[in-house]
C-alpha cells in the first residue's frame, strides 16, 4: 500500500528505483526529473507536473515505462502515470494542480524530427545520397521579404575549413520524393523568401538531422549549456538569452546543440524561419555576393535579406573570422538588427568571446546575453553515450541481438579522449568487429588492440621547447626575440611566463634545461612556472588559453 501523506518521500523512492535500472542513465534521470514535482499519489494512479512542455515530453518518451516499472517493484501493482504541464512554470513548482479524471490516453506530442542511421557522418559510415533517403514529415512556412537571390557559384573551401561530417546527417530519399520535398518544404527560389539554391539539399538533411535534444546525453558537464539551449528553443528571442553564446572545445556537442534548437524549433514552431550557418559557408557566402555586386547589384542586398529574414540565426564556429574584419563587421550588423528585432541569436566557438581576437566592442555585445561552456565529459557521460549509440544501432539496423559487454563499453570510456565523435567511431570500430567481421566473441584484449592508436589525436608527435615558443609566440603575436629577450612588458612577460609553463608541462624536463632555452636561469623558471599554476586556479581565462595553445602545439 502507498503512503499518500508522504508524497515527496515516495517520490524519491521512485526516483532512486528508476535510477538503480541497468538500462537507464542516473546522469539522465537526474537532468529531467529535477524539472518534475510530484502532485498526487494514491493506490494504482500517480500525477506529477513539469515545468515545461518539452520536458513532459521528453520524460513521457524517454521514461514512462520505466516510471510504470518502478511504481510496480515498489508497491506490487500497476499504476497509471499522468503528467501535467504546471502553468505557472519553476514559480508555481510545489503547488497543488487541479486533478482531473485520468486521461484514456497520454496526450499527443509534439512532432519530432525523424532519426537516422546513427554512424551518420562518422568514420565507419556507409556514404548514403539524397537519392537513397526519405523525408521527415516537417512542414516549414516562413514569413518575410526576402529578394530572390541569384545563383551563386560556391567558392572552394579549404579542406580544413569543411564543415564536420558530423553537422549533418544524410537520410534516405528518393530522387522524386527529394523533388516533392524541396517543391513543397522548401521556399521556391522565385519566391518571396527564396533560398540560397546550393543550400536546398542541406536544408533537407537539416530538418531530419539525428542531432536533437532526445539524442544529446546530458551530464554534469554539459548540464547549463542543454538548459540554456532548451530554454531558447522554447522561446525564442528571450531578452536574458539573446544572445546564446556556447563554447568548448572541438567535439564536445556545440554543434549537436545548434542543430537540436533548430530541429526543435522546426518541429513545434514551424512558422519560425531558423537557419543555421557554419562560418565557413557564411564567409563564403559573403565574398560570393562581393564578387558577383559588379554584374547583379542586388547581390549583397539579397546575401544579407537571407540572414535578416530569419526568426532564429545559429553560426557556428564563429572564431574563424578572426582576422576578417570586413566579415566580422557585417556578422555585427546583422547580429544587432537581429536582436533588436526580438529575433534570436545563437553563437557557437571553440573558446570564450574574450579569447577571441576580434574587436572588444564586439565580444562585448556577443557576450552580453547568456554564455555557457561545455567541459570535457567525465567517464558517467561517456558511457551513457556510448549505451546511447549502441542503442540506436540496434534499432535503426533491428539488431536488436547485438551485444557489446559492459567492459568494453567501461574500457571505451576510460580511455576515451573528450572529443564525442572519436569517442563514437571507436564504438563504430568494435560494433564492425562484431557484425560486419562475424566476431560477436569479441573480448577485452581484442578491443585493446583494435583501439591501440585510435585516440592519439596528435599526442604522439614529438615536441621541443622550439615548437612550443613558436605557438606561444604566434598565438600572443610577439616575437623570438621578445620571447626569450629581456623585455618586461607586461604582454611579453607574460607570455614567456606561459611559454615556460607549457614547456615544464609538456615536456617534463627540468627547470635548467628550460632555461638554456629562454636565456634565463633554474630560479626564474621556477618562479614563472609557479605564477602561471597560481593564476590557473583562479582564471577561467588563462584556462582556456592554455588548452587552446596546448591544442594548437599538438594539431600544428
Amino acid at each position: 500500500m502507498v503512503d499518500s501523506s508522504n508524497l515527496y518521500e515516495t517520490w524519491q523512492l521512485v526516483c532512486n528505483q528508476v535510477k538503480g535500472y541497468d538500462s537507464v542513465n542516473p546522469v539522465q534521470v537526474d537532468a529531467f526529473f529535477s524539472r518534475l514535482q510530484p502532485q498526487a499519489i494514491s493506490d494504482g494512479f500517480l500525477i506529477v507536473t513539469a515545468d515545461t512542455a518539452f520536458i513532459k515530453s521528453q520524460v513521457e518518451r524517454r521514461f514512462m515505462t520505466t516510471i510504470q516499472q518502478a511504481l510496480k517493484d515498489l508497491f506490487g501493482i500497476d499504476y497509471l502515470v499522468e503528467i501535467e504541464v504546471d502553468p505557472m512554470g519553476d514559480a508555481a513548482a510545489g503547488a497543488p494542480v487541479q486533478m482531473t479524471a485520468p486521461a484514456a490516453a497520454p496526450a499527443p506530442m509534439a512532432p519530432a524530427p525523424v532519426p537516422v542511421h546513427p554512424f551518420a557522418g562518422s568514420v565507419a559510415a556507409p556514404q548514403q545520397t539524397v537519392a537513397e533517403t526519405q523525408p521527415a514529415p516537417v512542414q516549414a512556412h516562413h514569413t518575410g521579404t526576402t529578394q530572390p537571390i541569384p545563383p551563386v557559384q560556391a567558392q572552394p573551401m579549404p579542406a580544413e575549413e569543411a564543415p564536420d561530417a558530423t553537422d549533418a546527417a544524410a537520410f534516405p530519399m528518393t530522387a522524386g520524393e527529394e523533388t516533392e520535398f524541396v517543391e513543397q518544404v522548401l521556399p521556391s527560389p522565385r519566391g518571396a523568401n527564396a533560398r540560397h539554391p546550393r543550400n536546398a539539399v542541406n536544408d533537407t538533411a537539416l530538418l531530419a538531422s539525428a542531432l536533437t535534444f532526445e539524442t544529446f546525453v546530458v551530464g554534469n558537464s554539459n548540464r547549463l549549456a542543454y538548459s540554456m539551449a532548451v530554454a531558447v528553443a522554447e522561446e525564442p528571442g528571450k531578452k536574458n538569452l539573446n544572445p546564446l553564446f556556447i563554447y568548448g572545445r572541438s567535439g564536445l556537442g556545440k554543434t549537436h546543440l545548434l542543430r537540436a534548437i533548430q530541429n526543435y524549433i522546426i518541429a513545434t514552431n514551424p512558422q519560425m524561419r531558423v537557419v543555421y550557418i557554419d562560418s565557413s559557408e557564411f564567409l563564403s557566402d559573403y565574398t560570393a555576393a562581393v564578387v558577383a555586386h559588379d554584374k547583379n547589384k542586388d547581390s549583397y542586398l539579397n546575401f544579407q535579406n537571407r540572414y535578416l529574414d530569419a526568426d532564429v540565426l545559429l553560426i557556428d564556429d564563429v572564431q574563424k573570422f578572426q582576422g576578417k574584419s570586413a566579415t566580422v563587421d557585417i556578422v555585427f550588423q546583422l547580429f544587432n538588427k537581429l536582436t533588436d528585432m526580438g529575433k534570436q541569436v545563437v553563437l557557437a566557438a571553440d573558446r570564450a568571446p574574450k579569447t577571441i581576437d576580434i574587436d572588444e566592442r564586439y565580444t562585448s555585445r556577443f557576450n552580453s546575453g547568456g554564455t555557457c561552456d561545455i567541459q570535457p565529459p567525465e567517464v558517467e557521460t561517456k558511457l551513457g553515450i556510448i549505451k546511447g549509440f549502441i542503442e540506436e544501432y540496434r534499432s535503426s539496423e533491428n539488431a536488436y541481438d547485438l551485444y557489446v559487454p559492459e567492459d568494453i563499453q567501461m574500457y571505451i570510456a576510460e580511455i576515451s579522449s573528450s572529443n564525442v565523435r572519436e569517442l563514437k567511431s571507436a564504438v563504430t570500430k568494435v560494433i564492425s568487429q562484431i557484425t560486419y567481421f562475424n566476431n560477436p566473441d569479441i573480448s577485452l584484449p581484442d578491443v585493446r588492440v583494435l583501439l591501440e592508436n585510435h585516440f592519439l589525436s596528435g599526442g604522439s608527435k614529438r615536441l621541443d621547447v622550439a615548437s612550443i615558443q613558436k605557438e606561444v609566440e604566434r598565438y600572443y603575436k610577439i616575437s623570438h626575440a621578445d620571447l626569450v629577450g629581456k623585455k618586461r612588458s607586461r604582454n611579453i612577460a607574460y607570455a614567456r611566463q606561459v611559454a615556460m609553463y607549457l614547456c615544464r608541462q609538456m615536456l617534463d624536463i627540468p627547470y635548467n634545461d628550460i632555461g638554456k632555452r629562454f636565456d634565463r636561469d633554474h630560479s626564474s623558471v621556477m618562479y614563472s612556472v609557479g605564477q602561471v599554476e597560481e593564476k590557473l586556479t583562479k582564471s577561467r581565462e588563462l584556462q582556456e588559453e592554455i588548452e587552446l595553445i596546448i591544442k594548437n602545439i599538438r594539431e600544428n
